[in-house]
């Protein structure tokens, strides 16, 4: 900003942090290919052979579940002439997974095992020829993927984030994740930078404005702060309120683990730089997103219940759909925005105001990652 601004309130990055093709180039290189980056439901993988593939930064990332049971990633690069391996978004394979150009073919550890004439080539190492591996764990049931040489430290990064906001892992341990089922899962192709997005996830200064059915769920929300403001916090649902729903109806059976005071709660954690969590008594949401341009993200939103509860195919419509219109609620806000953000009169950027100033670590975690002094500095 270019005039002084009063205590009260605190600069945003400019307009061109969120329209500048070379700056989102350069987020990708940075951000998106050297931090974890949550990347697949791991009972999406729940036989050997099927495979999801992602896009990391710049990268597509193949993910497959091996047989030995365990999950690897992979460049989904042919290592002969550079194909793409697999080109559907998931699937599944028997037993190699074969290039459709000169049907090199990799098992499922990624080793060369097959292509033309490879019998002829005995000094082709199949290890050193491989498909290059990708740093890859699970936790909280998803697959988490990083294609940094040097991976940072995962507890200190993704665990400590949660720790945090939450004050301690139990907390998020109580809701067995890992254990939960997928019973619903909705895409969303938003247009708009994905700086946004995290930034109207992380406050609630807009939630009594275009949020009526979550504030009515959790009326301290129409004070504008969000849970995420205080650490431990979670929003107490409305005296009325029975669950998380869009008419404040009975959810599902409460997870048996969660504490007492866990209770009647909803909190939210943001991971970054792509995993927002949402947990309830009886089922979580978490959205990963996907920036694949300056002005467009994915985000992949699964409900999870436990598994009883998607077993007996029980309605769970009234609590997808309390969530469901808060994303498209804060999704037409972010794109709402976006054009803005190459106006003139957004130059220098905008303000936060008190109950935003936390998001101002967001900012300042996004500058430290391009080297910048401040989020002004660009």
């Amino acid at each position: 900003m270019t005039a002084t601004l009063p205590p009260s309130l605190r600069a945003t990055p400019p307009g061109r942090a969120y329209t500048d093709p070379a700056r989102f180039a350069h987020e990708q290189e940075l951000i998106f290919e050297r931090t974890w980056f949550c990347a697949v439901r791991a009972g999406d993988l729940a036989d050997a052979g099927d495979f999801r593939t992602v896009t990391v930064g710049r990268e597509s990332i193949l993910v497959v579940r091996g047989h030995d049971g365990g999950v690897r990633a992979f460049f989904n690069v042919c290592r002969h002439r550079g194909a793409r391996v697999c080109a559907d978004e998931q699937g599944s394979v028997k037993r190699t997974l074969r290039c459709p150009y000169h049907a090199w073919s990799y098992d499922l550890d990624g080793r060369l095992v097959a292509a033309p004439n490879l019998a002829h080539m005995p000094d082709i190492d199949r290890v050193a020829y491989g498909l290059r591996a990708v740093h890859s764990r699970e936790w909280l049931g998803y697959v988490w993927v990083c294609v940094a040489d040097e991976p940072p430290s995962f507890d200190d990064e993704v665990v400590g984030a949660v720790v945090t906001r939450l004050g301690d892992v139990a907390a998020i341990d109580r809701y067995g994740l890992a254990d939960l089922a997928v019973a619903r899962r909705i895409t969303y192709d938003v247009r708009a930078n994905w700086k946004l997005i995290v930034e109207n996830f992380m406050e609630c200064y807009h939630c009594s404005t275009i949020h009526p059915e979550l504030v009515g769920v959790l009326p301290e929300f129409a004070k504008g702060y969000a849970a995420q403001y205080f650490v431990g916090h979670g929003a107490e649902f409305g005296p009325r309120v029975e669950g998380f729903t869009v008419d404040g109806s009975p959810g599902h059976d409460p997870i048996p683990t969660l504490a007492p005071e866990q209770d009647r709660r909803y909190y939210a954690v943001t991971i970054r730089p792509n995993l927002f969590i949402n947990l309830v008594p009886d089922h979580a949401i978490l959205m990963r997103m996907t920036p694949l341009a300056v002005d467009r993200t994915v985000v992949e939103c699964d409900w999870l219940f436990q598994p009883h509860i998607v077993a007996e195919g029980r309605d769970v419509s009234a609590s997808v759909e309390l969530f469901d219109r808060v994303n498209r609620q804060d999704f037409d806000a972010c794109e709402r925005c976006q054009p803005a953000m190459s106006s003139r009169a957004y130059a220098d950027g905008g303000v936060l105001v008190p109950s935003e100033h936390h998001l101002a670590d967001f900012h300042a975690w996004v500058a430290a990652r391009l080297n910048q002094a401040s989020p002004d500095n660009d």
